[in-house]
């Protein structure tokens, strides 16, 4: 009797944290980003309108991206808001454009850079490459390389690449190995195959932060205030 109450509690509890943990009310790979300090946030129009001030009173982030763009032609109606109103409020801000294998990258460069003003203080410019893996290998470096040379030639600091396992595995590992990653891992601590470092690291998607409605990715730097401060302040 006494085992059966204990297999009760022990499934009860298992099931609560469970609970908990999708509704982004807990997170468990929190315990193995706890030690990384500087903590950013990213976001799209999927959060909706965003109180900008009463994130940064949390005093819980320091940097923020926001999705700009997509492909060659899709802008998100919320960047310039988030951009405008993140900044004021004392955010490092950055713009990230979600890659499209629809189009070229020298066009979807051209249309981040008709969107995203050019500004020293702010941070690199983000490829988001989750595309499908069944493409030409060749062919997505390519217009990876394209678009991010404009981009670094049109903003002074080369791109971060923001990827999943499988992306970087598939089109990233090899060619771009000067690049700085920014990880998707929301289960454990990142671990790239080639032991290759990383920069950023989206721990949770579906956090839970003051001033935003909806759930949102949160990231970590790999390094101490120092480190950040030398690297995007300096």
């Amino acid at each position: 009797m006494k085992v059966k109450r204990i297999i009760v509690i022990f499934i009860s509890i298992v099931l609560l944290l469970g609970f908990l943990e999708y509704k982004g009310l807990i997170w468990h790979n929190s315990l193995f980003a706890m030690k990384y300090k500087v903590r950013g946030l990213d976001v799209s129009h999927y959060q909706g309108d965003i109180d900008w001030r009463t994130v940064a009173n949390t005093r819980k982030y320091q940097f923020v991206y926001m999705k700009a763009t997509e492909g060659n032609d899709f802008t998100d109606d919320t960047y310039q808001k988030n951009w405008d109103h993140a900044k004021a409020n004392g955010l490092l801000v950055g713009a990230y454009h979600f890659f499209s294998a629809r189009s070229s990258g020298e066009q979807q460069a051209d249309h981040f850079i008709s969107v995203v003003d050019s500004d020293e203080a702010s941070l690199p410019p983000v490829i988001d490459i989750e595309i499908a893996l069944t493409h030409d290998v060749a062919v997505i470096q390519h217009e990876l390389k394209a678009m991010s040379d404009k981009l670094e030639a049109a903003y002074k600091k080369k791109p971060i690449f923001y990827v999943t396992y499988d992306t970087y595995n598939t089109y990233t590992a090899s060619g771009f190995e000067s690049y700085d990653i920014w990880i998707r891992d929301i289960v454990k601590h990142p671990s790239l195959q080639d032991k290759r470092g990383w920069l950023l690291w989206q721990y949770c998607n579906r956090g839970h932060v003051a001033g935003i409605d909806a759930y949102v990715d949160i990231n970590v730097f790999k390094g101490d205030q120092a480190a950040f401060d030398a690297r995007f302040k300096g």
